[in-house]
């Protein structure tokens, strides 16, 4: 018996170990996919779930304090949501990755973005969506589809809002 138990956890191991190469192999998710559900709760308590915001464009923008090429476009990430919050039919979220508490509250203030943001806690968010560094963006359509993938800053404001005006 106390083999079996054995042999049944080495195999257990090895299913493990076998789907997250195959997962680690897939590489990032792209345009035309269902974008991964998830939940974030933000620095201020609040939770977000992704499939709650069905119906709504969702702008998830992975970023970090530490991230020097995040900081450019902070400020037209937080542009563009001022710009579409009156709306009320797009949402940005920030994902924190891989940081602490202090600094990122601290990068939050500095650009002054008032949109959600939270930590990616266990970086569960950033491993769903096979994310390779910060800044990534994933801009979400309405049935919950990715349409976009920025890889890298957004170089302008108006390189966001040209890719979710079509949307609207």
């Amino acid at each position: 018996m106390k083999k079996i138990l054995i042999w049944g956890g080495v195999v257990l191991l090895l299913l493990i170990l076998g789907f997250g190469l195959i997962q680690s192999q897939q590489g990032q998710i792209g345009r035309g996919e269902l974008a991964p559900d998830f939940e974030l709760k933000s620095f201020s308590g609040e939770t977000y779930r992704l499939s709650d915001f069905r119906g709504s464009v969702v702008v998830v923008n992975f970023w970090a304090s530490w991230c020097d090429s995040c900081k450019p476009e902070a400020k037209d990430l937080e542009a563009a949501h001022k710009y579409y919050q009156p709306r009320g039919d797009v949402l940005f979220l920030g994902v924190d990755y891989v940081d602490t508490e202090p600094e990122a509250l601290a990068y939050l203030d500095e650009f002054q973005i008032t949109y959600p943001n939270g930590p990616d806690l266990r970086t569960k968010i950033s491993q769903a969506f096979r994310i390779r560094g910060v800044p990534e963006t994933f801009i979400i359509d309405q049935n919950g589809v990715i349409v976009h993938v920025q890889i890298g800053p957004f170089r302008s404001l108006e390189d966001i809002l040209s890719i979710i005006d079509p949307l609207l």
